[in-house]
């Protein structure tokens, strides 16, 4: 499948690519190449093949969501500089119109 240049400057446009004129000419045979491939894998039998999110067969590496114990309050404010410990805030510096 050939492209022609507009279907180049087509897609530079809703890429949001300015593109040279030398990445036009270049871009074409390469775009040719990618659908090449991908009608390659369209020709590979995948009907006996079970749909699969993973390779391997381990199984979720996540731990289950349940609340546990973590730091106290005063524990991690102890190590805070700038803490606020009576409020229990810690102070951070300003990131946003600063």
């Amino acid at each position: 499948m050939a492209f022609a240049s507009e279907e180049i400057d087509r897609l530079a446009a809703l890429s949001r690519l300015a593109l040279t004129d030398e990445e036009r000419r270049q871009l074409g045979p390469q775009l040719e190449r990618i659908l090449d491939y991908v009608e390659t894998l369209r020709a590979v039998p995948t009907t006996d093949v079970p749909p699969t999110t993973h390779t391997l067969d381990a199984g979720a590496a996540l731990r289950d969501d349940e609340p546990r114990p973590s730091l106290a309050r005063e524990d991690a404010l102890a190590n805070a500089p700038g803490a606020d410990r009576a409020a229990g805030l810690f102070t951070v510096p300003r990131v946003i119109g600063g």
